[in-house]
């Protein structure tokens, strides 16, 4: 009698030389992330224990005047979300289902908003609309009326601010939505019987609903985050309980608040996650988007035109208004509507004094190191999150991406925390009071950028080009470096020029962080205004707004990528 066949046992087959590069390639990502990421933040958790004890700290916060700063911190963020996402929602359905007289035109100024850099872009709407504004004052010599009782300040002066300058993120992720949305979906449910408003709430809002959560989610956390807007227009948000604690020296109570705005936007995040995977909306279809539809009308077709023509002037108002001041001469704007003189000086003085050109280059410079270390780790940690197949690949992915969601004040207070005198956790190194500190906060700032840019680019690469290069014989940095990168450098280029934008134009961390007599940009503005120096801070101002629109124009061209000539379509022989 034989014996019953034994199936053969299978041998683990051992790990590539690709699957153990990627796990070797993690190891100073993962070294880098915590020593500048997740440290910090645990220091700062750590030292909010301190000062006054542990129940005192984070006690006043359900009390006193931190208490009160954090729920006005939550009401402006919820209607600033709210005003957002009706106004940049509402853009976006305008342009893209709608043609008419100027449409083009106005598609390019909806995102003018995002070349405002934080700083300026609010001085702007205080000199805008505040009592002593060019709005008020102007419908006071036409019409007569008070500019106290249309003037703009304190709360609705913040929500003002951040309405118009980050609705943007509403209207970019809504308006890729809507151009990717199946249009016979639509017509599905009106040949179903469905009226427009039906077809509306029951079909484009829940497959507008990743698209809304997005711009929700950046809404919400920039407004958080706002420094600037509370404090030209003096209202006492949690930021500006941060900075006032930070500068008197209380820096457990300064790294409390810091504890608990984090944990505020971090909920935020992890609530809006839940609200989208609660039920998923996906269109398996090929079809077209819906076309737009043209005014019927002469008198429809006039009042489209001249709404275009409103929208414009409001969207390049705050812009033009920084253009207009920095060629005024300082102090000679008083009562007027508009400046009455203009020089050149302003511009003249800050290419002829050195120690004016001095912030330009301390912001260039630290945002192009910032830029130059962000492109590196976050590349390479996009590479090792995608072709990561053990466990743990979510986590690296969380904790590359949790700067996104901190306040730029917290991760000032996180650094200050944890470099701010030597010791075991931060390796004996002291950054407080060097410039160093600028580009290591830019760094940890704007490292997801380039995460998610160049993600984005390798979703679209399949890996079996790299195997196959592998196959060939060339090892795993050969193919990272001539397979791999070049494939993806568009959007790693993409995501570092944003980087580099917003490293020149930060405001938030840096007022917390700057080392003495070595101010950046954005600092040296506020201080310029500070000083009554509205005309050289507004050529600041028109120089950043200069700069990032170069390189916002320089992102949107790489984006697009190279044009392809058309080929004819080939048959394939039966």
């Amino acid at each position: 009698m034989s014996a019953p066949a034994v199936a053969p046992r299978r041998r683990r087959l051992p790990a590539s030389d690709g699957d153990r590069f990627v796990y070797v390639l993690a190891i100073p990502v993962v070294l880098v992330l915590l020593f500048l990421v997740v440290i910090p933040m645990a220091t700062t958790a750590f030292t909010s224990a301190g000062g006054n004890g542990l129940a005192d700290n984070y006690g006043s916060l359900f009390g006193g005047s931190s208490g009160q700063a954090l729920l006005l911190s939550l009401v402006s963020s919820l209607v600033s979300v709210f005003f957002c996402g009706v106004l940049g929602t509402l853009l976006a359905v305008l342009l893209h289902r709608f043609d008419f007289p100027g449409r083009r035109a106005l598609s390019v100024f909806a995102v003018l908003p995002m070349a405002l850099p934080p700083l300026i872009g609010a001085v702007s709407f205080v000199l805008l609309y505040s009592e002593t504004g060019i709005v008020p004052r102007t419908l006071n010599a036409l019409l007569g009326i008070s500019p106290a009782s249309t003037s703009v300040s304190g709360l609705a002066g913040v929500v003002l601010v951040h309405a118009f300058t980050m609705y943007p993120y509403f209207y970019l992720s809504v308006s890729a939505a809507l151009a990717g949305l199946d249009g016979s979906l639509e017509e599905a449910a009106t040949n179903l019987g469905a009226g427009r408003a039906r077809v509306w709430r029951t079909v484009l809002l829940p497959m507008l609903t990743p698209a809304l959560v997005s711009g929700a989610l950046l809404t919400f956390m920039m407004s958080m985050a706002s420094f600037t807007a509370p404090q030209l227009y003096n209202v006492q948000t949690l930021t500006m309980e941060i900075v006032s604690a930070r500068t008197s020296g209380n820096a457990a109570l300064a790294a409390t608040q810091s504890t608990a705005l984090s944990v505020v936007s971090i909920a935020f995040l992890m609530s809006m996650r839940w609200y989208q995977g609660r039920r998923v909306h996906r269109s398996l279809s090929k079809g077209t988007p819906s076309a737009r539809r043209a005014p019927g009308s002469a008198a429809a077709r006039l009042a489209a035109a001249l709404g275009s023509l409103l929208l414009t002037v409001v969207l390049l108002a705050p812009v033009l208004v920084i253009v207009l001041v920095s060629f005024s001469v300082d102090g000679a704007w008083t009562t007027q509507v508009l400046p009455p003189e203009y020089t050149l000086d302003n511009y003249l003085r800050i290419f002829a004094e050195p120690q004016s050109l001095l912030p330009i280059s301390v912001s260039v410079q630290t945002a192009l190191l910032a830029t130059l270390a962000a492109i590196v780790i976050g590349a390479a940690a996009s590479w090792v999150v995608a072709r990561w197949k053990g466990p743990g690949r979510g986590v690296l992915d969380v904790i590359i991406m949790l700067p996104w969601a901190l306040p730029g004040t917290v991760i000032g207070v996180n650094l200050v925390t944890a470099f701010n005198e030597p010791g075991v956790g931060n390796l004996g190194l002291t950054l407080v009071g060097t410039l160093w500190i600028l580009p290591v906060a830019y760094f940890v700032r704007f490292v997801p950028l380039v995460f998610r840019s160049t993600s984005a680019s390798l979703e679209q690469l399949d890996p079996s080009l790299e195997e196959a290069a592998r196959n060939l014989g060339a090892g795993p940095l050969r193919v990272l470096r001539t397979v791999t990168l070049p494939l993806v450098l568009r959007g790693v280029l993409a995501g570092a020029l944003l980087a580099f934008v917003d490293g020149v134009g930060e405001y938030v961390a840096s007022v917390v962080i700057y080392p003495p007599g070595l101010p950046p940009m954005s600092v040296e503005i506020y201080n310029r205004i500070y000083s009554s120096e509205f005309g050289t801070a507004a050529a600041y101002g028109a120089l950043q707004i200069v700069l990032i629109l170069v390189v916002l124009a320089v992102s949107n061209r790489l984006g697009q990528g190279p044009r392809q000539k058309r080929s004819p379509a080939v048959i394939p022989a039966a």
